[in-house]
């Protein structure tokens, strides 16, 4: 491996975890990322692995589905094994200031809410969706949801300390070296997995009713392997999960080099995720780019193949305390939000910091509680839209659970709202903008 490729991982890698909260700002976090000397991601596939055992200090996740290896050891061992390799990037996060309090809902009248739920007159992403008309029909039951993230709330016994959500803790897998468990090591996947399947105490998720599994790829240090993701995404299809949630991304990778070979990693895992009925949805990330046009980079794993690659939209002054309408629609582009014609699959609620807009702009959902008063979180990002079309396609597998992948993608992608009907182009809606209800309708003529 040489020395202008490891320069090249150095200046042109870094990690999105595609959210942003009050106090921050509404593009992604960008974080630096930092090349390990000792962990290596081994294309198993040519190679005698009795050599490769020996070559090694240790192997951390032998994928032999997709034959690649994490491993721990030395480059100059593995250079007399095979060329096929590349170091195990790790991306350090870093967060913006969060703020984890419920907001006033004051005199608001409850009832002019379909929302049942504390906080329902907030929940704007979850009333333009019509979320509670998609209830009567289903509200997930019998699907699986995995949340590729941070780790969802505090382990207690068999659940999480949380009102809103129910996690099952024995599939539940921390793929980091930190020696903890799957609960969350930030704020992050909590968040996510309340857009999801909040239970509609303090607020109502998309699929209420699904089971959620937390794949903590995280580490407490607040790092994350690109080897521990990838051993993430095929435990979720030996796990049968119907979606797994990706609200995460690397952008710039180039596309030669190792972005070639993570390229290559990802469509192998892609590929066996949609042959085995585990639909992925990935966030399309925040860097207001035009992932179309990029031409020497790219942005993974939203642009690998047999993915759902979401973008971001949001009112501006949304009010529930008064009920005036919005200056700006909900179905509007967010203004952080990545794009691009034939990568985008749909858009979806995520919220946004407008200079017009206002504190309800923001998607309201879970978070891990500084007391259990506090368990509630505004912020935005596309790592809030993703979560939606999750939430939606686990709703679709629960009317129809012999739907394949690609029948799940369709039915969202040819139910969602035109992109000639909103505001914005297909560039940053896809083919349109998702609409659960006659989704789900259209699952369930066709079961």
């Amino acid at each position: 491996m040489s020395d202008e490729k490891r320069r090249e991982v150095d200046r042109r890698g870094f990690l999105t975890i595609s959210g942003a909260v009050i106090g921050g700002i509404a593009a992604g976090t960008s974080v630096t990322v930092a090349e390990s000397t000792e962990r290596f991601l081994v294309d198993t596939g040519n190679i005698d692995r009795s050599e490769l055992e020996s070559a090694v200090d240790e192997i951390i996740h032998d994928i032999e589905a997709i034959d690649i290896a994490v491993v721990r050891g030395a480059e100059s061992d593995l250079e007399g094994v095979t060329e096929e390799f590349e170091p195990d990037t790790v991306y350090e996060l870093d967060l913006p200031a969060q703020r984890t309090e419920a907001p006033e809902v004051g005199d608001a009248d409850v009832s002019s809410t379909s929302i049942d739920a504390l906080f329902g007159p907030a929940q704007w992403d979850k009333q333009v969706q019509d979320i509670p008309e998609a209830h009567e029909i289903t509200k997930g039951e019998g699907a699986r949801v995995t949340i590729l993230d941070t780790g969802i709330g505090t382990f207690f016994g068999d659940d999480v300390f949380h009102p809103d959500l129910s996690v099952n803790t024995d599939l539940s897998k921390n793929f980091t070296e930190d020696g903890g468990d799957a609960g969350d090591a930030g704020f992050h996947g909590t968040a996510v997995a309340g857009t999801v399947a909040a239970q509609g105490v303090g607020v109502l998720g998309t699929a209420p009713e699904a089971e959620l599994v937390s794949c903590r790829v995280f580490s407490g240090m607040g790092g994350a392997a690109f080897g521990d993701i990838v051993a993430a995404m095929n435990y979720s299809v030996d796990i049968d999960a119907d979606v797994a949630n990706m609200s995460l991304g690397a952008y710039p990778v180039p596309r030669e080099g190792i972005g070639k070979f993570y390229g290559g990693v990802l469509n192998r895992t892609t590929a066996r995720a949609n042959s085995n009925g585990t639909l992925l949805v990935v966030s399309a990330g925040n860097d207001s780019a035009d992932l179309q046009d990029d031409g020497s980079i790219v942005s993974l794993p939203n642009q690998a193949a047999n993915t759902v690659s979401v973008s971001a939209t949001s009112p501006a002054g949304f009010d529930p305390l008064f009920g005036t309408p919005p200056e700006e629609p909900a179905e509007t582009p967010a203004s952080y939000t990545n794009y691009g014609t034939n990568v985008i699959n749909v858009s979806a609620p995520g919220g946004d910091v407008r200079e017009d807009g206002s504190l309800f702009d923001l998607v309201l959902t879970t978070a891990p509680p500084l007391n259990i008063l506090l368990p509630y979180i505004y912020i935005s990002g596309t790592s809030f839209s993703a979560p939606q079309v999750a939430g939606a396609a686990a709703l679709v597998r629960s009317v129809d659970p012999d739907a394949s992948t690609k029948q799940v993608r369709a039915i969202l992608e040819r139910n969602a709202v035109n992109a000639n009907e909103l505001s914005g182009d297909n560039s940053f809606h896809g083919r349109g903008f998702l609409d659960p209800v006659p989704s789900v309708k259209d699952a369930s003529n066709a079961n």
